[in-house]
């Protein structure tokens, strides 16, 4: 049964890669959030129809 690579390597790739500064993301609230998706869904439908 064989492996999906060799153990000698595990956790390697992850150590190499570099690291990203974080994004400033705004955290709007679940209900804002799901309002604005709504919104930004039905745009698209109206522009669609036209």
């Amino acid at each position: 049964m064989g492996t999906h690579g060799s153990l000698t390597k595990a956790g390697k790739v992850r150590k190499d890669t570099p690291r990203m500064p974080k994004k400033n993301k705004k955290n709007y609230p679940p209900r804002l959030k799901n309002r604005l998706k709504y919104q930004t869904r039905m745009e698209r439908v109206a522009s669609a129809v036209k």
